[in-house]
């Protein structure tokens, strides 16, 4: 996955790259033509001042009248020649082609101006020439500083093109930040972003008003999850207590009394119940207080003491190593607790007679963190899925669950900026993770 703004810069990189291949293509043919055209200017530039020349000083300086000898002069490099002498024939010269001259027995490639003139009666052949090298040497600098012009042009437009696509994107930038930093729906809805693009406005404010109805329908689902709670406790007390009492204060046949212990065990589970929804409610609602500065280890070592006995009836031998008893400022130790609480007891539970549960705290990447790996029968990647949802897990056989105890681990570990992952493979095991916030060491 790319973003967005690499991607717009390498669309204008793969665009200017694909036309500079193609000027490069055609930029032999180009040059050959522009180079062609220039000297053939200077050609004629050259022929005229010949000839402007001669107008003032007349041939006798070039061309004795009494010998049949011309006049030849090139430069000391060879790479270009005048020649002027008496032409035997009256036609009219005038073009320019590629000639072979032989200079200080020396064969050379000129491009050549031929060129006839008549002066006092006299018809004269006037030829001006430039070596192929010289032209070649001239059309491979031009060549070389296209090329590092183009080179030069496609680096400076990638940078300009980075630098205002990030500027324009800023208004995206700054919404992708505002929704990551949503924990729970609030979206800054009183304050609307400040931008020139339109479609990041409207953008804005379809989040805003999305967030806002969210955020409405959040409240008023934690209001009613609240109210239920509440409502639901004080039967259940009432039904309890009621129920306690017909046991202490009568003599109920043994069926009866079996019946009433059964109904306790059921008030129980949904008193756990309760309490667990108005938990995750206030967690949500960020109601707990996160004044304590707590000693992850000290925490981890009071669970594995508390479900010891489970351990022992069930043969499971859980081990703890902690290499750093890591201090975590701004917690709250009882969630804290619960949240290892729900991971290490489902490992123990689900974990087979003979299995082990091994429970690691240390170092990782710079961060505290708390490993928690059983030997049981594993989880598919469906179920896997599912993991933290409310009430997708079944309640443990004993009848104790309530099928949101991971729920609230993740609710617990969202509240203090803990990272959890899971690995699981059935009939391999389960392994939980807790990354505590970057730098916690």
């Amino acid at each position: 996955m790319m973003k967005l703004q690499t991607k717009l810069a390498l669309f204008n990189l793969l665009s200017k790259l694909v036309f500079s291949a193609l000027f490069i293509g055609f930029l032999p043919l180009i040059i050959e033509r522009i180079n062609v055209r220039q000297t053939d200017k200077e050609l004629v530039n050259k022929m005229e001042e010949v000839i402007s020349l001669i107008s003032e000083v007349g041939i006798e300086p070039f061309i004795h009248s009494d010998t049949a000898a011309g006049f030849g002069s090139y430069n000391i490099l060879k790479e270009e020649y005048i020649s002027l002498e008496r032409s035997s024939t009256d036609d009219e010269w005038n073009y320019i082609d590629i000639t072979q001259r032989i200079i200080d027995d020396e064969v050379i490639d000129y491009r050549v101006l031929h060129y006839s003139l008549k002066i006092d009666g006299e018809s004269y052949l006037l030829e001006i020439g430039m070596s192929l090298a010289s032209i070649t040497y001239a059309a491979r600098n031009i060549r070389n500083v296209i090329l590092i012009f183009l080179g030069l042009f496609i680096l400076v437009t990638l940078l300009s093109d980075l630098t205002y696509t990030a500027r324009i994107l800023r208004p995206l930038r700054k919404i992708t930040g505002r929704l990551g930093k949503t924990s729970f729906p609030s979206f800054d809805v009183a304050e609307p972003l400040v931008t020139s693009t339109e479609d990041f406005a409207r953008l804005d404010r379809a989040l805003r008003e999305m967030m806002k109805k969210i955020s409405e329908l959040f409240s008023k689902e934690k209001e009613i999850t609240v109210n239920i709670s509440h409502e639901l406790m004080t039967p259940v007390s009432v039904l309890r207590s009621r129920l306690e009492n017909m046991l202490l204060n009568g003599n109920p046949d043994p069926l009866t009394e079996e019946g009433i212990e059964e109904s306790l065990r059921t008030l129980h589970r949904l008193k756990v119940l309760v309490n667990s929804m108005l938990m995750i409610a206030r967690l949500e609602s960020h109601q707990y207080l996160k004044e304590e500065s707590v000693r992850i280890c000290d925490i981890v070592k009071e669970v594995t003491g508390e479900l010891e006995p489970i351990a022992e009836d069930g043969k499971v031998t859980v081990t703890l190593t902690c290499e750093t008893n890591f201090m975590m400022k701004n917690a709250n130790r009882s969630l804290l607790f619960s949240m290892l609480y729900n991971v290490v007891n489902n490992a123990v539970r689900h974990t087979p007679e003979g299995g082990r549960v091994n429970i690691h705290c240390g170092e990782n990447s710079g961060r505290f963190e708390v490993s928690v790996s059983d030997t049981g029968k594993g989880m598919s990647p469906e179920h896997l899925d599912r993991l933290f949802t409310r009430f997708s897990n079944r309640p443990d056989k004993s009848g104790n669950g309530t099928g949101i105890g991971l729920a609230i681990t993740k609710s617990i570990a969202d509240f203090h900026d803990i990272a959890i992952r899971v690995l699981s493979e059935p009939g391999k095991g389960t392994q939980f993770f807790f990354f505590f916030p970057l730098n916690s060491l």
